[in-house]
């Protein structure tokens, strides 16, 4: 399966895209952007890649097929999270300087409405079927929920925040992922030990599983979903919750910093931003090539990852990024309907 990573390089102000050759990793792109690019790159079948600049109000658009900067998308102040909405045709985008979350037109590149939230809102998850966005809104201590069934018929009118459901005062939730499998939205706050998993047809907090440390900042989630992976930046690890019994059931280290994360299921890897500026120290600091996102090769551990001693067993190396790796996401070219070279 031909795989692209792509880094979101705040600090240098790029993407940096990388595709793994023979065992190593290779430089493909640096993609110039817009001002201090906050999130993942997210795509659309037909090769294009979204992502917020922070420093500039806009969305950069990308063109997977050669690797460049084809548009910027006027948007609310500092934007922050980005989704694309199955059917490619809106995009969502969280202003966290304007608490509104930009429903931007893809075809036509042009923003057409902003909807009010709580203070700051950050990343988002969007429903499999498009029905429903979740926004963890970090000022006001709770996660949004969007009814997005009005961009089905092209009514963007009609969107519009149903539910806000508290996940506890001064957790400041960062950001949100859905379970593959189950009814779940898994929260990760950046001032709680506590990752909280909210019941999405009851819009309530079920659970929480105590991550012993502040500071989780993403969620992925293995292939079965048996597992979720949780950067946990202030202690630069990455940490194994079974999602089944709802434990912390081992823990890594990982570059300096940790942000975002993301899996390729295939090979069963995972690739970590190591966001270095923010002052964390610990884990693989003293190994790690500077400017490089740290790869887990999770494939010796395989469905053991609950298993004593599984952390011993995962194999590292280093992918060359730009500075300041805050987000990461893997894009598979055999998913889109046009012809990857």
């Amino acid at each position: 399966m031909p795989v692209e990573v792509y880094s979101t390089d705040t600090d240098s102000g790029v993407i940096s895209v990388v595709t793994p050759v023979n065992g190593s990793f290779e430089s493909v792109a640096q993609i110039p952007i817009g001002n201090a690019p906050r999130g993942a790159v997210k795509f659309t079948k037909d090769g294009r890649g979204f992502v917020s600049n922070c420093g500039g109000d806009t969305v950069s658009e990308i063109d997977v097929l050669t690797h460049r900067e084809t548009a910027r998308i006027k948007v609310g102040p500092a934007p922050r999270g980005l989704g694309v909405v199955p059917g490619d045709r809106y995009a969502l985008v969280s202003n966290s300087g304007a608490n509104t979350i930009s429903i931007v037109d893809l075809g036509s590149r042009q923003e057409v409405r902003q909807v009010a939230t709580g203070r700051d809102p950050r990343h988002m998850a969007i429903s499999a079927d498009g029905r429903h966005a979740y926004v963890a809104v970090w000022g006001s201590h709770y996660v949004a929920k969007l009814d997005l069934t009005g961009l089905a018929e092209g009514r963007p009118e009609e969107v519009r925040e149903v539910a806000r459901i508290p996940v506890g005062h001064d957790r400041h939730p960062y950001s949100v992922a859905l379970h593959p499998a189950r009814k779940e939205l898994y929260v990760a706050s950046t001032r709680s030990k506590l990752l909280s998993i909210i019941d999405t047809t009851k819009g309530a907090v079920e659970a929480e599983i105590d991550l012993e440390s502040v500071g989780a900042r993403a969620v992925a989630f293995s292939k079965d979903g048996g597992t979720a992976f949780v950067t946990i930046e202030n202690t630069s690890e990455v940490v194994f919750v079974d999602t089944v019994r709802r434990k912390v059931v081992n823990r890594i280290p990982v570059g300096p910093g940790p942000r975002g994360l993301a899996l390729e299921p295939l090979s069963n890897t995972l690739y970590v931003s190591a966001f270095a500026r923010t002052g964390a120290s610990g884990g693989l600091a003293s190994v790690r090539p500077e400017n490089t996102l740290t790869v887990v090769n999770l494939a010796p551990v395989g469905r053991s990852l609950a298993t004593a001693g599984a952390e011993k067993k995962v194999r590292y190396d280093f992918a060359p990024v730009a500075q300041g790796s805050c987000s990461v996401a893997v894009l598979d070219t055999d998913g889109l309907s046009v012809e990857v070279r």
